[in-house]
């Protein structure tokens, strides 16, 4: 969604929206609309520079991805320091 970049599904994280605020699903079972991003804190800003998430979830207005940035971030942390773990 955001670097258009396509892979299989299983490179991805599934995002769904609960109350206005984006919260990744890595086990896919949330209801709900989903949509797909690399778990990549650069690939969640290009998604949010290009707006795709309201359109992708066919949601009004801006969304909350506070919670997904910090996750992200702390994953990439987590890479860098050698220690990825298999949850998002």
């Amino acid at each position: 969604m955001g670097c258009r970049v396509r892979t299989v599904k299983s490179d991805l994280l599934r995002l769904v929206v609960v109350e206005d605020v984006i919260v990744p699903d890595p086990r896919g079972r949330l209801p709900g609309r989903g949509a797909h991003l690399h778990p990549d804190p650069e690939c969640l800003e290009l998604a949010e520079r290009r707006r795709a998430f309201p359109r992708a979830f066919r949601l009004p207005g801006p969304l909350d991805s506070a919670a997904l940035r910090a996750r992200l971030a702390a994953r990439a942390a987590r890479q860098q320091d050698g220690r990825m773990e298999s949850d998002v």
